[in-house]
C-alpha cells in the first residue's frame, strides 16, 4: 500500500491538523516509510511465541479484597463548596 498526497491531505482533515501544501509529499515519504517498517514486522515468524505485555515478566502484587476505613463522608464532603444531604451539589449541565 502506498500513500498518496491526496490520502496524507484526507487524514489531515479528519483529524484536524493543519498542513502545509508543500509538507504533504514530505509526509507522504515518512508515512510510506512507516508503512514499510510495519510491513517487515510481517514477516517475522513468531510460532510459538507467547503473547506478552512486557519485556520483564513480573507479576502485580495481589491485596486482599477487604473493606477497608470507610463511613467517612463528612471528612470527604468536607472540601466541597456546597453539599446536601450527604451529596455533592453541582451546577446544572444541562437546561
Amino acid at each position: 500500500m502506498s500513500v498518496t498526497k491526496d490520502d496524507v491531505r484526507k487524514v489531515a482533515r479528519l483529524s484536524r491538523i493543519a498542513v502545509p501544501e508543500e509538507r504533504l509529499e514530505e509526509m507522504a515519504g515518512e508515512l510510506n516509510g512507516i508503512l514499510g517498517w510495519i510491513d517487515q514486522l510481517n514477516e517475522v515468524d513468531i510460532e510459538g511465541v507467547e503473547p506478552m505485555t512486557s519485556v520483564v515478566e513480573t507479576k502485580l502484587p495481589m491485596r486482599e479484597d477487604v473493606v477497608t476505613d470507610g463511613d467517612i463522608q463528612d471528612q470527604v464532603l468536607a472540601n466541597a463548596p456546597r453539599s446536601e444531604d450527604g451529596f455533592f451539589v453541582v451546577p446544572k449541565a444541562v437546561e
